[in-house]
């Protein structure tokens, strides 16, 4: 665990906001979590600590771009007629920090001959089908969201990130961090804060983040299940799978079957993820442990897919993304609450049937009372 963290009971909760209002959307949003590219930053190795800290800071910069600059508190929908068709455009930045960069690929073009600016166009793609062909969602905004994404952001810059507007991927460095586009699932993780940006809008902070930070990497892996037609069972679980270099030793960046155990190694320190609320942590760091405590939630929603079997976004992800997007999950909803609206969404769905039974199951496995 985070040696400046201490564990919670499961009965405990979570460190709050400060007073006053809560963080509006999550307007920057990177898939390494800040623990990690604090521990590079203190290597005496200079390959590991000059791209950590540069990233760290760029990602600070960013930070405070989008509160600036912040959008509405809860977005709506625009009024564009849905098609049903994506529409994705592909930036180059060709290692400079100026958004969104030159425009390389757009909607129909033939593939560049950049495998990067490939990938990104891929995985916009991969996303959209998923919310459209297993949800009946038209992008993120439910209305033809055009879906950004620029490639090669700065040098070395080791992370990929939602800024409330738009995907932004770096390289790596190529020592600890590969390609950002590599991983289908770092994709549609970072798109699904746009989802939950449009959606729930849950604040940044607390469990309110780590449940905001979950729900992206349940929609990540799912979106690389769908697009690999994996079932439940054939699924690794893992976040950013092949997105870390050879010389770590580690799978990825987080494991929803088996938080705490993508990666132990010298320069990326452990992976802190608790599997239940026995080891929850409490710290003021990355907003309340937003990338942390979000091993919980991920848990549960692995032991439901695995329980009910078959292809997870057909009934586990449905159930998660009914309560996503049904309208009653308050911002600031915490574990509990989160965990109560998906056995009503369950109910509501499926009935007193196996989904109802395994839902409340997989919550009680990490000790959170759904009922």
């Amino acid at each position: 665990m985070d040696p400046n963290a201490s564990a919670a009971t499961s009965a405990g909760t979570p460190a709050r906001p400060p007073a006053g209002p809560l963080t509006a959307a999550p307007v920057f949003c990177a898939i390494v979590p800040p623990h990690i590219l604090d521990k590079l930053a203190q290597s005496e190795d200079l390959a590991l600590s000059g791209p950590a800290r540069r990233t760290l800071e760029a990602d600070s910069t960013q930070r405070t771009r989008r509160r600036l600059t912040a959008l509405a508190p809860r977005l709506t929908p625009t009024t564009r007629e849905a098609t049903g068709t994506p529409h994705r455009t592909i930036h180059d930045c060709r290692h400079g920090t100026a958004l969104p960069g030159t425009k390389v690929r757009e909607e129909g073009s033939e593939p560049s001959g950049d495998a990067t600016v490939n990938r990104a166009y891929s995985g916009l793609g991969a996303t959209f089908e998923l919310l459209l062909s297993a949800y009946g969602r038209d992008s993120l905004d439910g209305a033809g969201l055009p879906l950004a994404a620029s490639v090669h952001y700065d040098r070395e810059y080791a992370n990929a990130f939602w800024d409330g507007e738009q995907m932004v991927f770096g390289d790596g460095d190529g020592e600890v961090f590969l390609d950002f586009t590599l991983p289908v699932d770092v994709i549609g993780h970072e798109l699904t804060h746009g989802l939950t940006q449009y959606t729930a809008n849950l604040a940044y902070y607390g469990q309110s983040g780590a449940l905001n930070e979950s729900l992206s990497d349940v929609f990540g892996t799912l979106v690389k299940q769908h697009a690999l037609d994996r079932t439940a069972d054939q699924a690794d679980w893992l976040i950013g799978e092949g997105l870390l270099g050879p010389r770590v030793h580690g799978v990825a960046l987080r494991s929803m079957k088996a938080p705490g155990t993508a990666y132990d190694d010298p320069a990326l320190g452990k992976d802190p993820q608790p599997a239940t609320m026995d080891d929850y942590v409490r710290t003021s760091k990355d907003n309340g442990g937003v990338h942390i405590n979000s091993g919980i939630p991920n848990h549960a929603f692995y032991l439901l897919a695995t329980e009910l079997g078959g292809k997870a976004w057909e009934r586990a992800g449905q159930i998660w993304f009914d309560v996503l997007t049904g309208g009653e999950l308050e911002v600031d909803a915490e574990f509990t609450d989160f965990a109560r609206l998906t056995v009503a969404a369950a109910r509501a769905r499926y009935g007193d049937a196996a989904e109802l039974e395994a839902t409340v199951k997989a919550w009680s496995q990490v000790g959170v009372p759904a009922t």
